[in-house]
Order: C-alpha cells, then structure tokens, then sequence
C-alpha cells in the first residue's frame, strides 16, 4: 500500500478535513447547484455518484470547499467563549465536509484512473491544498484554544478517546509549525508549497516514464517462455496503442519486471531491465534527478525548522520506531542472513547457466529467469503449472471473502446498480455478522496506461461515530487484464497481493472510531493488518475451497500444494535484500543534514548501498531513486522501513494463532475489537501488546522467511 497524496497525508489524514451535513456555504450559484459535490451523496454510504461527476467539478469543488473550511476554522478561533472540547476540537473535526467529498474522490482518480485534465487540475490544486493546511495549522488564535485544552486536559474527565484525541491535535500543530515565530512560520509555507508542486511533478513524470518505458515486440517468437493469455494481454495492449500486428509489455512500478521471469530471450530480459532502470534517469522532460535532489534538500530544512536534525528523525518521532537508529538496526541486521542466501542461490543458478553453456555471468536481467529454473528443478514447481488453478473470481470469492467470513462473519454481495468511475470496477455491500450494512467495497484490479503502479487501498468515505458515517473502501491492483472472453489467472504473488490489500480494507471497514483524525495509523503499523491477512492465502481450509482448476473445478493436487509451500523460502534472500536496499536507501536520502548540497543522485544512491553492504551487483534495489514513488510522492518518506517493522508485527500475530487454533471466528474476533477496530484511538504499541500479551519479537519472522538464526 501506498499513501497516494501528500496533500491527503497532510490535510486528511490529521483529521482537520472529515465528512460532515452540508457546509455554511452562504449563496451558491445555479453552477455549484449543479455540482455534485456541493451536497451529500444520496447513494448507499455516501458512495460517490460517479454517473453524475464530470472533470470540470473538481476544481470549483475544492476552492469552495477550502473557502467553506477556512471560514469554519475562524469561526471557531475567533469564538468569543472558552475553548472547550465540543466547541473546539468536535467543531474542528466536524468542518471541511465539501472538501473531503471532493478530495477523497479527487485523488483516488488521479491515481487510479487520471488524465490529462485531471493532473493539471492536481497540479493547479495541491500547492494550495498545501497552503491550505498551513493556514488552519499556523493559526494562532487555533492553536491556542488547542493548548488551553492540551494544558488542562487531565482534569476535563474525558473517555480515553476524547483524551488522547486531544494529545494528537497539539501533537500535530507543534509538528506543522505551531510553536514557530512568524519569520520561520513564513519560510515553511514557502516549503511547504515547493514540495506540493515538486511531489505532484514527481508523480507525473513517473506515470509518463513507465507508460513510455514499455517494450514494443515486432516478433512474437521472442515472447517465448511467456504464457498463451500474456502473449495475448500483449496483443491487446498493442492494439489499445494503435500497434497493431505488434506486442507491447507495460512495465510495472518495481525495478525487476514480472516478464523477466518468463522471457527466454535473454536480449529481451536486459531490454526489459534497462527500461525499468532508466526511468527518470535519462534525460528529457520527465528526467526526475532534480526533483530529487531538491525534495532530499528541503525537508531536512522544513525539520530543521522545526526542531529536528534531520527528516528521518522528524518523521520517526511520530512512528512506533520512534528513532531512524531503531529502523536501521532491524533492517541491517537482517541483512547478514540475506545476503548470505543470496550468495547461496546465486551459485545454484550460475551452476545451472555454466551447465547450459550459457557463457556469461548471473546478471539482475537474469536472476528471476533463473530463480524460476531453479524452483522448477529443485521444486519441480512451474508457475504456468500454478497459475489455472488462481482465477481471479474464484480467488475473490472462495478465497479472500471466504476467509473474512470463516474469522469475521462477514458477507458481500456484489452492487451493480451503483455507479463507478471506470467499467472494471466492481462493487460489493459488506454486511456484518448480525446482517447488518457495514460498509461498501470497491475493487479495481486490472491495469492500465492511466493508473499509477503498484497496489494500494483508500477509502471514498471513512467511518466516525461522531459524523455517523460507514466506511466505503477501495482496492487497486495492477494484474494483466485478459482478452475478452478469457480468464483472468493469477500468479501467487497476485493472490498475495489480493489478500494483502483486503487486510488493508478490513482494518478501514472495522474501524470503530469517533473522530475522523483517530482514524489514521503510523505507516509502521498500518502495513501490520494487511501482510497479517496474507497468511490466510496458505491456510488449508482456504486454499482448498479456492485453489481450484479454472476449466475442471478440480483442486489443485496435494503434491503441487506442498510444491509451492516447500518453496515458500527460496529466493527469499533476494527478495528482502532488494527490499531493504530500497529501506536503506530511503533512510540515507532523508537523513540528510540541513546543510548538504545538492547530491549528484546516481553518485549518492551508489555511496549508500555501498556504505550499507547492498550493493550487489545481481540485486538492484526494489525502487531506484528516481522512480521511488513511495518516499518522494506517496507519503513513506522515511517510512518504507514500515513494511519490514509490521512484518515482525504480522507474523510475531500469526503465531499467536497458530498457537491458540487458527482460523476461528473467536480469534478473529478477538484480533478485530483490539486491533482492527481501534484505528488511532491510541498509541500503536499498546494497541499490539493488548493483542499478543507482550512486545513483539522477530523470531517469528526469520523462521516465515526461512532466515532462522542467521543461516543460509
């Protein structure tokens, strides 16, 4: 998952910008009338009226709804009454509704479904949406009634959500600039508003990067070793291009490319691989290096600013971590064990290219071709073998939604009578154990050349008592879309990824929260629930009732079952070496001084996986820096660390499982009323020792990776 704006990091997700009745919105002219976004969906849950939305909403939208906000927020620092909890900080969650309406819906379609007017419009919008959340957070008059309250908060007699609330408002004005003078006030608005523009280049640039970046085939014998349906997706894309008679290969948003796997064309392979490696590095309009190097020079001034030596540790205050030395520590020393496997594999497959007469050496455009040979010869397990028994609606409904059943009771029902922004969406109503409504999930799983890579989840509406709204949630993928009439089959790691983004959408739909700004995580805890719910993917009872043949019904074969779970841990050194090189490198970029110069990217990028001893040449980092979407654009600046901390969360909550009966409705519910419900109510830490009875430890996650005490 992926925050997808720094906008809604900013403003949304501090719970300043919240769902709400209709704004004090004074006279609204016949256009706004005619705007759907000027009143409340009367749809199931709010959900959007994507039948009735047009481009040409959004921005008039989000200048009212920034308008309505700032007169709501004065009316409440100018209240001539002393502060107090409803009139203060319940006022301040119940103001910004038009905004969040717009905003929400807004940057989940420049993501998932953009175009050209939607990122000029972005472009236009974010710097001032950023200034935006520096005039509600730079506010005086605000910011004291906020401490007035923070300073007497022990004898308001509030319920611990009421009370923590308030500690996380003075918390985040502090960190927005509260306490600054008016000279360096001025000067983080300046920064502030760089970063908006910078940010929203970055995305752009890498959007137009891999969509230019694809391989255009003139023959089809070299797509040997690729699967009939993905010769054909190919197919399709080029005709979508207007090539007929050609194929095309989109790149995904990783460095290393899912054909690579597959491709026996070796040509091909490091054809694919310099694509994907060159995006915003070779010159050009869309080059990002500069975007960069100017991002990784003023946060450590904006932390400066604040208070902190550097970005990493501003950011890390704020996180379970707490300090960039205790990220360090766990992603360094695993690094050992990783690489030790990885020199281990790597003799395997060069014995099987010096066995070939290959003539040359293990390169990183060869390693998941031969990691493939490798596990067919020592596992006898081929992913074309694999792939049949993964349809995509058996994995959705007998898979995904089954397990959400066995542990929560939870039902779906698919809605096609509600409207969505593109044909491929689909729509489902959740309803709890009881029967009752509790949220609306989307799903969006097929790629295309106008959404951003990767996968990820959010939210169209979010749950609050105090709003009295219900979550409705989205899931976007990147899988091949099939020709017409053709199954869609998934890999393993698709199925992975379905389960993954679920988890992160059953900790939004549980959600059982007040007030909209407790609604959030930190990013080294959000991840927790979602890799939590990809161990479900393996369970027995689960894996049978969807892992069955697309054309036959049959199950797979118990021989092919333990296949692919006795090769679980191969090539798991590769896989979290590349992992925490990206980790390592994201904590080098932003622990950055103040007062460094510009860097020379490529040079700094290099001097920091060396410096770390990941720098192997066979294993490229997950993300180059100038197509780091995560750290430079999607909001884990500091923070890609957190998919490794919430692993050791996952499965260290696994084990609990494993120890007191699996899958059970009992255990789910005990891990869905102290976990998933809970949201932000309180600190993150305490949220986990509630559920495991103790602190986390790693032990569990070095046997999951087959990295138990260091060996290979």
């Amino acid at each position: 998952m992926k925050f997808k704006s720094l906008t809604m990091v900013l403003v949304l997700t501090m719970g300043i910008v919240s769902l709400n009745n209709p704004t004090k919105s004074g006279h609204v002219s016949a256009a706004a009338a005619a705007n759907p976004f000027f009143s409340e969906s009367t749809l199931p849950f709010h959900a959007p009226p994507f039948d009735k939305i047009k481009d040409s909403d959004y921005a008039p939208a989000i200048e009212e709804g920034m308008k309505n906000q700032l007169a709501e927020i004065d009316s409440i620092a100018n209240n001539p009454a002393a502060p107090t909890f409803a009139n203060t900080l319940e006022a301040m969650e119940r103001s910004g509704a038009l905004l969040t309406r717009v905003t929400k819906v807004f940057f989940n379609l420049t993501t998932a479904n953009t175009s050209d007017t939607l990122q000029k419009i972005k472009a236009d919008e974010v710097p001032k949406l950023a200034a935006h959340s520096d005039a509600i957070f730079l506010n005086a008059k605000l910011f004291a009634r906020v401490k007035a309250l923070y300073d007497s908060r022990d004898s308001l007699k509030l319920d611990p959500e009421s009370h923590y609330l308030i500690e996380r408002y003075f918390k985040a004005f502090v960190r927005a600039g509260a306490l600054l003078s008016e000279a360096d006030k001025e000067t983080l608005r300046g920064l502030n508003q760089e970063e908006a523009k910078l940010t929203t280049k970055f995305e752009d640039d890498v959007l137009a990067e891999t969509n230019n970046g694809a391989l255009v085939i003139d023959n089809k014998a070299d797509l040997e070793g690729l699967s009939e349906n993905d010769i054909a997706a190919a197919a399709e894309l080029a005709k979508e291009r207007k090539l007929d008679g050609k194929w095309v290969i989109a790149l995904q948003n990783t460095t290393q490319q899912p054909a690579m796997t597959f491709l026996k064309n070796r040509a091909l392979r490091e054809r694919l691989f310099q694509a994907s490696v060159s995006r915003g590095n070779h010159g050009g309009e869309n080059d990002t290096k500069a975007i960069v190097a100017r991002l990784a020079q003023l946060r450590p001034q904006r932390a400066k600013l604040l208070g902190y030596p550097d970005h990493a540790t501003f950011t890390l205050d704020d996180q379970m971590a707490k300090t960039p030395q205790a990220a360090e520590q766990l992603l360094t020393g695993i690094v050992p064990a990783a690489t030790a496997k990885i020199r281990n594999d790597a003799a395997r497959m060069q014995k099987l290219i010096d066995g070939e007469k290959g003539g040359f050496t293990l390169g990183p455009a060869d390693w998941e071709y031969y990691a493939e040979k490798v596990r067919k010869a020592e596992y006898d397990l081929d992913d074309s073998q694999i792939k049949p028994y993964f349809e995509l609606e058996h994995v959705l409904h007998d898979g995904v939604f089954f397990a959400a059943n066995k542990l929560y009771g939870i039902t779906f029902k698919e809605r096609k009578d509600l409207p969505v922004y593109q044909p491929d969406v689909r729509v489902f109503e959740v309803f709890d154990a009881n029967g009752k409504s509790l949220a609306l999930f989307y799903a969006d799983y097929f790629q295309r050349s106008n959404k951003d890579g990767g996968a990820w989840q959010d939210s169209f509406v979010d749950q609050s008592n105090l709003l009295g709204t219900q979550p409705v949630v989205i899931n976007v993928t990147n899988f091949t879309k099939p020709p017409a009439g053709q199954p869609a089959l998934l890999s393993f790691d698709d199925v992975t990824t379905m389960f993954h983004e679920f988890g992160h959408a059953l900790h939004a739909m549980f959600s059982n929260i007040r007030y909209p700004m407790l609604g959030g995580v930190s990013r080294d805890f959000v991840e927790f629930p979602s890799q939590f719910n990809e161990h479900w993917a393996l369970d027995p009872t689960v894996f049978a009732n969807y892992a069955k043949h697309y054309q036959t019904g049959k199950p797979m074969p118990p021989a092919l079952v333990d296949k692919i779970k006795r090769s679980r841990t191969f090539n798991q050194g590769y896989a979290i070496t590349e992992y925490v090189s990206a980790a390592l490198l994201d904590m080098a970029w932003h622990s950055l001084p103040a007062d460094a110069p510009l860097q020379d990217v490529n040079a700094f990028e290099a001097a920091s996986l060396k410096r770390f001893q990941v720098d192997l040449p066979q294993v490229p980092p997950r993300y180059h820096t100038t197509y780091f979407s995560h750290i430079w654009d999607g909001g884990y600046s500091a923070g890609y660390y957190a998919y490794l901390w919430s692993e050791v969360l996952d499965d260290d909550a696994f084990y609990w499982f494993k120890e007191h009966g699996g899958l059970t409705r009992a255990n789910g519910q005990r891990f869905r009323d102290l976990v998933l419900s809970k949201g932000g109510t309180q600190d993150v830490a305490t949220t986990f020792r509630n559920f495991r009875g103790r602190d986390p430890i790693v032990e569990p996650l070095l046997e999951e990776r087959g990295l138990r005490g260091g060996k290979p």
